[in-house]
């Protein structure tokens, strides 16, 4: 009966929050807030997150980060849970505030499946719920990152100059479009920069040295609209600690390339090194991982050092 109750209190909520949407002058900005930072050659920053309760989420929300990745992966694959936890994310106030319903930190989600899986039927039931992006996690390939992306687009109109990838999401954006508070959703809900005005941010992690082989066909794969290396398996892939000189390089050979091909990259960081990642060409490294709820200390001095490295100012 509770669990009754908070679905119901999160959907008024949901309906009142967006229910202006038509009045807002959002037409001119993207509803990704990241995908809007990166534009300007600005870094974003974020965190993992494996906590699905409503006080995380209303502390996400206002926490000062660029981005959370909401682990799926090593967390259960609940889309009715992550449902929940995106409609616990909107800041009615903000939005109020702001006259648009762009949110102050973009909901990605990292799913289970590896990049030799199918991810189609996750894809769906991840972007149905409203998420703003997908991390891929294994990515090992230009074929695994051309169908990851193929699974978050909508097939395109027939002349349209971007058809390819060619799309194969089904269509039923009713939830995803209330979600976002937009009515021309369907054509938002594209893979940037592929499609200059789409919202959708699909995240693919290099966590082998197959990957790392393969860093440049995956990233200059249409729709990838971001990289972000996993340093743990990475060094368990090859076998080696993850301070092994090989490990590095790999690191710093997928770094290079992001910045040769303006590709957004990110990997895992702390108050150590998180400046010298920066300088390495990482501009949406995650500073900290999930807590009770929020932010905890060492995450917020990582985001400090984080934007006062980087020049973030806002």
């Amino acid at each position: 009966m509770k669990q009754m109750s908070l679905r119901a209190l999160l959907g008024a909520f949901t309906l009142s929050t967006f229910a202006a949407t038509s009045v807002f002058a959002q037409d001119s900005i993207h509803l990704n807030r990241s995908i809007e930072t990166l534009q300007k050659d600005e870094p974003i920053f974020g965190l993992f997150t494996g906590n699905f309760s409503l006080a995380n989420a209303r502390a996400l929300s206002r926490s000062g980060l660029d981005y959370i990745l909401i682990d799926m992966e090593h967390t259960p694959f609940n889309p009715q849970l992550l449902q929940e936890f995106l409609i616990g994310m909107s800041d009615k106030q903000t939005i109020a505030e702001q006259g648009n319903t762009q949110m102050a930190t973009t909901p990605i989600v990292r799913l289970p499946a590896n990049g030799r899986n199918d991810p189609e039927w996750l894809v769906k039931q991840i972007l149905d719920v409203g998420a703003f992006g997908i991390m891929f996690p294994y990515v090992e390939n230009a074929e695994q990152a051309a169908r990851a992306v193929a699974a978050m687009r909508y097939p395109q109109a027939r002349g349209s100059e971007i058809r390819e990838p060619k799309g194969v999401r089904g269509m039923s954006p009713a939830a995803a479009a209330w979600y976002w508070g937009s009515a021309d959703y369907v054509q938002r809900a594209d893979t940037w920069p592929h499609n200059p005005n789409g919202d959708l941010l699909a995240v693919m992690q290099i966590e082998s040295q197959e990957g790392v082989d393969n860093a440049e066909a995956i990233m200059t794969t249409p729709g990838v609209g971001a990289i972000f290396v996993g340093p743990a398996d990475l060094s368990m892939n090859m076998g080696v600690p993850g301070n092994h000189p090989d490990v590095q390089d790999a690191i710093a050979k997928v770094a290079a390339l992001c910045k040769q091909y303006n590709k957004p990259c990110g990997i895992t960081t702390n108050a150590r090194d998180v400046a010298q990642r920066i300088d390495q060409g990482f501009n949406m490294p995650t500073v900290g991982y999930w807590g009770d709820a929020g932010i905890a200390g060492g995450t917020e001095a990582t985001l400090r050092i984080a934007r006062e490295h980087s020049g973030r100012t806002d």
